[in-house]
């Protein structure tokens, strides 16, 4: 029955957190401008390697969000969540993944991470014109007819091989090239970290993809549920080794993440980025696990940066 009102329930959580927002506005206005420099002071972690994010293409970035670290306001509503998605993540989604992992063979795993990608195409697509990356939305275009077609619906990525790269693109980064700025740091049942510049992306995103809106005007509900279940345990099966990784060498768990998310996020908005941080529990899952190096967080030899630390290419 959850399932089945998935996209009521991310509404009502949205207006919840508005009203949130609300209060501690009335509270503390001043909790939403950059903080001080000693609210920046760097969290402490265990063998976690929390930056070497490589700038390759600068996009325009709101000065907020550069000098705007922690910006957590919402902490302890955070945490409460954070520890329901542990939960899900611990017994739920994490021994299905790990079922499809070990008995799925890694080819026919891949394949079904390409198509998936395709799947997601035409909201990539929309998002690289939106934000006016021509060269990349006619890359998307190549990838797309070419493995629809020669790449068998997706079940091959033939469009990789003829060196047409894949990428990722959603409306939460288009907002961010368009100047809205981040916010606070918010964490979403079931999605994980985010805030509500990108909160709005996934539901715009979501709402307007042209699969989930052909399955909601024909009855077939089902279908979008699906492809988010697929997903899930398809990208998720993908990092949990360096995600459990990180939960036994990181002093704060939700701190560690919080800081590795924001920078993640910073990185993507600035196209182009390698991002040699371990994987996020997201469950938008918008991770490119060929860009994360591994071993991951225990590595020997990568200083651990401070936290909101970017290095330039």
């Amino acid at each position: 029955m959850l399932i089945q009102h998935f996209h009521r329930i991310v509404v009502i959580g949205v207006l919840v957190v508005v009203m949130a927002i609300g209060g501690a506005v009335d509270s503390s206005a001043a909790e939403w401008g950059p903080p001080d420099s000693e609210a920046l002071a760097p969290v402490e972690l265990v063998q976690v390697a929390l930056a070497r994010v490589e700038l390759a293409q600068a996009k325009p970035m709101p000065k907020a969000e550069a000098e705007n670290d922690v910006n957590d306001p919402l902490e302890t509503m955070n945490r409460g969540i954070f520890e329901f998605n542990e939960f899900f993540l611990q017994w739920i989604l994490g021994p299905i993944s790990g079922v499809y992992k070990d008995f799925v063979p890694d080819p026919v795993r891949k394949s079904v991470g390409n198509i998936l990608h395709l799947v997601a195409s035409p909201i990539i697509l929309a998002n690289d014109l939106l934000q006016g990356e021509w060269k990349r939305a006619w890359i998307t275009t190549q990838r797309t007819v070419v493995n629809a077609t020669v790449g068998v619906a997706g079940t091959f990525d033939v469009a990789e091989t003829l060196g047409l790269p894949r990428h990722s693109e959603d409306f939460g980064q288009t907002l961010a090239v368009w100047g809205v700025g981040e916010g606070f740091y918010l964490v979403i049942p079931f999605f994980g970290p985010s805030n509500p510049r990108d909160g709005i992306g996934k539901l715009v995103d979501g709402y307007l993809h042209p699969l989930t809106r052909w399955a909601a005007n024909t009855d077939r509900e089902e279908i979008t549920y699906g492809l988010f279940a697929a997903t899930g345990v398809h990208d998720y099966s993908e990092i949990k080794d360096e995600l459990d990784q990180i939960r036994k060498t990181s002093i704060d768990y939700y701190a560690a993440i919080r800081s590795m998310f924001r920078q993640k996020r910073a990185a993507e908005i600035r196209n182009g980025a390698e991002v040699d941080l371990p994987p996020i529990p997201d469950l938008g899952f918008d991770i490119d696990v060929d860009e994360i190096d591994k071993p991951s967080a225990g590595a020997e030899g990568k200083p651990a940066a401070k936290s909101g630390e970017l290095s330039a290419k």
